[in-house]
C-alpha cells in the first residue's frame, strides 16, 4: 500500500515519539523528508539525523532534542494537504506566533524556514508550522 502523505505521516511519528518522550524516531526516508529534518535541525527543534540503508529501502532516524526534559517542539502541524495545497508568496508568509515558531516552505530554491525564505525572496507550498 501507497502512503499518500509521507510529510504528515513524518509529522505524526515524530508527534507520537514526543508524547511518549523517546529520544528517537525512525522513518521510510525520503529527499523531502531528510530536507525538513535539515531544516528543523538548523533550527534547532532537533538535535541529529542520520539516514541509513538496509538493502532497496531507506530508514531516517531523527534525534528529538529535549530541554530540562521538555522537548524543544511544542506543535508540529501540517499545513499543505494533498487535498488542499497552501501556497504562499514571499509577502504573506504567515509569521508563526510572531517569530518564536517556523513555518517550512518547498521552494524553487529547496526547502527552507520562512525566515530563509524571505532572505531569498521566494514564496513557495508551506509544508508545515512549528513552535
Amino acid at each position: 500500500m501507497t502512503m499518500q502523505d509521507p510529510i504528515a505521516d513524518m509529522i505524526s511519528r515524530i508527534n507520537n515519539a514526543k508524547l511518549m518522550k523517546k529520544v528517537k524516531v525512525s522513518m521510510p526516508s525520503s529527499a523531502l523528508k531528510v530536507a525538513v529534518a535539515v531544516t528543523l535541525k538548523d533550527e534547532g527543534y532537533i538535535e541529529n539525523f542520520h539516514e541509513e540503508v538496509n538493502g532497496p529501502k531507506k530508514t531516517l532516524t531523527i534525534v528529538l532534542k529535549y530541554v530540562d526534559g521538555k522537548c524543544a517542539i511544542t506543535k508540529l502541524s501540517r499545513v499543505s494537504k494533498p487535498g488542499l495545497r497552501q501556497y504562499s508568496n514571499v509577502a504573506d508568509i504567515p509569521r508563526v506566533i510572531d517569530g518564536y515558531g517556523i513555518a517550512i516552505l518547498s521552494t524553487s530554491k529547496g526547502v527552507m524556514s520562512d525566515e530563509q525564505a524571505r532572505k531569498n525572496n521566494v514564496g513557495g507550498e508551506l509544508l508545515c508550522e512549528v513552535f
